[in-house]
């Protein structure tokens, strides 16, 4: 429930900031549609996730009120890489005006499922994901299956179909670094927040 919050709150926000200064659509709703179905459809592994030992230790708290709390500490993270995905699309690709904006689209389409994806493997722990903590098996596959259909659908025969295009080479060089950014950065907001508000 908080990282849906948190990502929806983020997805909001970050819709608000582009319909502001972008002449066009920043991403079609065939494309929402088909991302949260992807996403969805990761989530769907998470009933056979284990959890941290110390989390089963004593029983966890159902706190209303954690949910907004926790929504706005982490909601605007992905904002922040999504309005940078912005800049590099506008700036760095050109993608600009409203004959450039399947491109501009595509480019927020892979951003935005990725991100979405790897959040649930920043959520479920305090600890730091992959490295102190791992997801299951079922977990960590439908996260790669996922993110790679991510990928291919602007690169491969269907991408003119869903209405997004082939991104150009240097797209996925600069990809990683923006994960890796946003994988940092909401690393590090939880380490402050666990400090300050604890985990659960």
């Amino acid at each position: 429930i908080k990282m849906t919050a948190s990502s929806n709150f983020g997805n909001v926000f970050s819709v608000l900031v582009a319909s502001a200064f972008i002449p066009f659509l920043p991403m079609l709703p065939m494309h929402l549609l088909v991302q949260n179905l992807l996403y969805d459809i990761s989530q769907i592994a998470i009933p056979f996730d284990n959890v941290d030992e110390e989390l089963l230790k004593k029983p966890q708290r159902w706190q209303p009120a954690d949910v907004g709390r926790f929504m706005v500490f982490f909601g605007p993270i992905s904002s922040i890489f999504d309005i940078t995905t912005f800049a590099v699309m506008w700036y760095v690709f050109g993608a600009n005006t409203p004959e450039h904006q399947t491109l501009f689209q595509s480019g927020w389409f892979v951003v935005g499922l990725l991100t979405q994806t790897l959040i649930v493997h920043m959520i479920r722990t305090p600890k730091i994901p992959f490295l102190q903590s791992r997801a299951a098996m079922p977990l960590m596959v439908m996260t790669g299956v996922i993110m790679t259909i991510g990928v291919f659908l602007p690169m491969g025969p269907l991408a003119h179909y869903f209405k997004l295009q082939a991104l150009p080479p240097l797209y996925f060089a600069i990809l990683p670094l923006i994960l890796l950014a946003y994988v940092g950065l909401t690393q590090a907001v939880k380490g402050f927040y666990v400090r300050r508000f604890g985990w659960q």
